[in-house]
């Protein structure tokens, strides 16, 4: 006696979706583009970067933020003087900031990959449904 992990009507009824499926995720790759680089462009990549003005520069891109300058303000907090106050800093101290920013947990897009969650789940479901392995939706029953 043969085991077969599903029936071959299945398999055929579920390859040509998945297939689709796979085409439609993996078609849109953008094309690669190729260009010359002038050496003035090369050199100024591979000149070394200061690390304490990009952190520098990181949290002032933080402070300028809306969402965060409305927080400040609604704290009593004047974003100019937080600038003012970070431009005073030292190195080290800006630093461990950016490192607490670092650590932080980020929670954007969960909103986006709830939805994507629930799409996926719903042609998944669909997909059964049309194959008579389930009875989610009452598709003239």
């Amino acid at each position: 006696m043969r085991f077969q992990f599903m029936p071959p009507q299945f398999a055929r009824a579920l390859c040509a979706p998945l297939a689709a499926l796979m085409f439609v995720v993996a078609g849109p790759l953008p094309m690669a583009q190729a260009a010359m680089v002038p050496t003035n462009q090369v050199l100024q990549a591979a000149e070394p970067v200061n690390p304490a003005a990009t952190d520098r520069e990181r949290l002032n891109g933080f402070l300028a933020r809306d969402d965060v300058r409305r927080q400040m303000e609604t704290l009593g907090v004047d974003p100019n003087d937080a600038r003012m106050r970070v431009a005073a800093m030292p190195d080290s101290e800006v630093a461990r900031l950016v490192g607490k920013l670092d650590q932080t947990p980020a929670g954007a897009g969960w909103f986006a990959t709830l939805v994507w969650a629930v799409v996926v789940i719903a042609i998944v479901l669909l997909i059964t449904d049309l194959l008579g392995v389930t009875d989610v939706y009452p598709l003239g029953n």
